[in-house]
């Protein structure tokens, strides 16, 4: 998401930065092409005429005008109207004042409440929170089945409904078993639509009545772009809903959604959808997605990627290892499969500052090249991962042979093995600050061998 816009973006920046100086002329031309590129990437327009109001009042001030670089201080103008426009700060799950929180999902068909549900469900586990799933979807068949084979997978508990009873009926039911659970969270799965009707709206208002309701979180398919917005606009004046979760960001879909919808509605998104797995909801922060969207990359994200998937006691065994100067290429391999684990290369790459504006949109990463250093290291003896330099001619036709791969690319995995071990040694040599050292390793770890060529 958002490839398209970065792009475009990217584009007019270059163009304004290349000028000594901004006036009035120039930055309206700039900011017409930013306009351009908004409405194409379906962003409400009367969001748009606002994001560009408030940009050019600051533009033509003295913020910009007596700025010795004149061009870098408009991207940063641009920057911070972006997260503005998109709420300024994460907002997580609201806490209630009562034992049990109360989360309901609404939402049209289709959109991936029940998935999200287990999601929510899933982040809390890790936070240490006791949740409790309630099955309220009693049309769309087998919905109550797969959130309790959801529930079971993650392992936490699920109230046993059934297509039967009425949705009022099973969540009142449903907060007397969880008060008396001592659970943390309550999280509703509703009924969709294919459509906004009147029975869907008034089942919801019914529910509101009935049990203490904290959160009302409408789930948006952002790949639908503008309507998404609008329905949400219309399910916000009916039941006033609390925020919202973007699903499918991962999907080449333009972004107008994640863009306007707080904007029109004036609630936070809180989370967003990256995939289909369970794993994969991850909190919205407005200044890194800001920081996305014009090619600055996320570090922030990046590092804490890293940090969730890479296991804490190997990476102090790493760091001991590289103190001794005895990383081996078994250490190598272990580390690119958890690289392997943190998601494609192409988001961890469009993560890194500097990079990601220099990705061409809808370029990919070969993630073949990392498989193919994997099966080359597998069909090392544990001698020859220990030390390299027994490696000789013979052996690599061996490796080769049962890798499926070519001599040379042996010899390219131990070049970049080597150079990587020295860089490595200098990150481990660089002082005291711990944390510092183990994020760079993390990222700059072994998986960083060449895999942008």
């Amino acid at each position: 998401m958002f490839e398209a816009l970065t792009s475009k973006l990217n584009s007019t920046f270059k163009k304004l930065t290349n000028k000594g100086v901004l006036n009035e002329t120039n930055i309206a031309s700039s900011l017409k092409e930013v306009k351009m590129a908004l409405l194409e990437a379906d962003v409400n327009y009367r969001v748009v005429n606002a994001f560009l109001k408030a940009i050019k009042i600051r533009a033509l001030g003295k913020e910009v005008m007596g700025s010795l670089s004149p061009g870098q201080q408009f991207i940063k103008i641009v920057n911070d109207e972006l997260v503005k426009m998109m709420g300024s700060e994460n907002h997580g799950l609201a806490q209630s004042s009562e034992q049990v929180t109360i989360v309901m999902l609404v939402g049209l068909q289709g959109c991936g409440k029940t998935t999200t549900v287990a999601k929510i469900a899933n982040r809390a586990k890790k936070e240490g929170k006791k949740t409790y799933l309630v099955p309220a979807d009693v049309y769309r068949p087998a919905a109550i089945d797969q959130l309790q084979m959801l529930a079971k997978d993650i392992g936490v508990p699920c109230f046993e409904s059934t297509s039967e009873m009425k949705p009022a009926d099973i969540v009142s039911k449903a907060y007397k078993t969880a008060k008396a659970s001592l659970v943390n969270y309550m999280i509703i799965d509703t009924a969709g639509r294919l459509q906004i009707d009147d029975t869907l709206m008034n089942e919801l208002e019914e529910i509101k009545e009935i049990v203490p309701i904290k959160e009302i979180l409408f789930v948006a398919d952002a790949m639908t772009g503008q309507d998404a917005v609008n329905v949400a606009k219309t399910f916000h004046e009916k039941i006033k809903i609390t925020g919202f979760i973007l699903t499918k960001m991962d999907g080449d879909a333009r972004g107008g959604a994640a863009l306007s919808i707080r904007a029109i509605t004036g609630q936070p998104i809180k989370f967003i959808g990256t995939g289909e797995k369970i794993k994969d909801l991850e909190p919205f922060y407005p200044d890194r997605i800001a920081s996305k969207i014009l090619g600055m990359g996320d570090l922030v994200g990046l590092i804490e990627k890293a940090q969730e998937h890479f296991d804490q006691s190997k990476i102090e065994s790493l760091e001991e290892k590289l103190k001794r100067n005895s990383f081996t290429l078994g250490d190598f391999q272990d580390q690119l499969r958890q690289i392997r684990k943190m998601g494609s290369l192409t988001d961890l790459v469009g993560m890194i500052p500097g990079l990601g504006n220099k990705i061409p949109a809808n370029a990919s990463m070969d993630e073949s090249a990392l498989i193919k250093i994997d099966a080359i290291i597998s069909s090392l003896t544990n001698k020859e991962r220990d030390n390299p330099t027994l490696l000789n001619g013979s052996r690599k036709l061996r490796i080769s042979k049962g890798s499926g791969t070519q001599v040379s690319d042996i010899n390219r995995l131990l070049k970049q093995f080597m150079q990587m071990k020295k860089m490595m040694k200098k990150f481990s040599n660089m002082g005291q600050d711990k944390k510092s050292m183990r994020a760079m390793q993390q990222m700059m770890g072994p998986g960083n061998m060449n895999m942008f060529q």
